[in-house]
């Protein structure tokens, strides 16, 4: 199918979504902090910290290219999956002493309010 066959007025673009801004800078912050990890953490906690908090907006900007609010929310709730076992993994760093407490109430803010705005967003889209 050639591009200009597509109707792009008909597709979300997830970049206009401030779900997507803040996941998209939460994943960033995830990555500088992760980066202090120790150094043997580097294929364990540190990248599976890191794939959870891309998947959130991976999963959402996918979920933007179909077509139907069901298949939508579907992807809403991978990012919700991902969002709370980035929670945990927030909570074993600071428990592990990865990072102080200071870093894990300001992340535990951040993902606190990306899961809120992901779950507010389900509920629109099945009501």
């Amino acid at each position: 199918m050639a591009l200009s066959s597509i109707d792009l007025n008909c597709m979300r673009d997830f970049k206009k979504y401030n779900i997507w801004s803040l996941s998209h800078e939460f994943t960033l912050e995830i990555y500088k902090v992760t980066k202090n990890f120790p150094s043997e953490e580097r294929f364990q906690l540190m990248s599976q910290m890191q794939r959870a908090a891309y998947s959130i907006p991976s999963n959402f900007s996918e979920g933007c290219g179909r077509d139907s609010d069901k298949d939508f929310n579907r992807f809403i709730q991978v990012c919700l999956g991902s969002a709370h076992e980035l929670e945990y993994f927030i909570l074993l760093s600071k428990d592990l002493n990865y990072i102080s407490e200071d870093i894990f109430d300001e992340l535990t803010i951040k993902i606190n309010e990306i899961k809120s705005k992901l779950y507010n967003l389900s509920k629109k889209l099945i009501a």
